[in-house]
């Protein structure tokens, strides 16, 4: 486990990195904007969802308890065409785990967990989430792309989240408000055939004040 510089010869020193899950909980460090779980997906595994019809890939979102999500991911990717194997369980299974991971990590009683699929443009701009943190792994397609501001201005020195690999980052409503720099946005995919599956999740205190949501109980 490590917590280091990653923008080489910059003075920002606020990305924790890990090869283990409970790297995440760097996010907790001062002045530490985003933690790190770096992740390989097994090569059987990507090859299965890489080719899995865009049509067939699981989406949803929801807010729940985070030991819910694997009840209501079974009921989501039976629904969605995905067929049933083995990659599949595999499918819910981490995302199941990563969700609890990540919900212990922010001691949230629950969860808005949200699957996409995206073909397009989404989020195209750098930005930091209006939330107190956020939980993003890409499971198909290239991986966030983020990078430290200046001066305003949009990142230079962008960097990919490799598929597989998740990110807490800190949001603008975490406790302390140090200006960290540290921006995010979907790689700009349209028009490129290609599609993402991207697994996002947020800490929710409170269910009931987020009306117009779908919410379990």
């Amino acid at each position: 486990m490590s917590f280091h510089e990653k923008f080489t010869g910059q003075n920002f020193s606020g990305i924790g990195f890990s090869s283990e899950p409970e790297g995440l909980s760097l996010i907790h460090k001062p002045n530490c904007a985003a933690a790190i779980w770096e992740r390989t997906p097994l090569k059987r595994f990507q090859d299965w969802i890489d080719r899995q019809n865009p049509l067939n890939l699981p989406k949803s979102r929801l807010i729940l308890p985070p030991e819910m999500v694997a009840t209501a991911l079974n009921n989501i990717v039976e629904s969605s065409g995905l067929p049933s194997c083995v990659d599949r369980n595999l499918l819910v299974e981490d995302i199941s785990a990563l969700t609890l991971i990540f919900a212990r990590t922010m001691h949230a009683p629950y969860v808005r967990f949200h699957l996409k699929v995206i073909s397009t443009n989404a989020c195209r701009k750098f930005h930091t989430d209006n939330i107190r943190a956020r939980l993003i792994c890409t499971y198909r397609g290239k991986g966030t792309q983020y990078g430290k501001a200046k001066n305003g201005a949009d990142p230079t020195d962008i960097k990919n989240l490799s598929t597989g690999s998740a990110m807490i980052m800190r949001g603008t409503l975490w406790p302390e408000h140090p200006n960290l720099g540290l921006l995010h946005r979907s790689p700009p995919i349209e028009g490129t055939g290609e599609t993402r599956l991207v697994l996002v999740v947020d800490p929710i205190e409170d269910p009931d004040i987020h009306k117009g949501e779908k919410i379990l109980h």
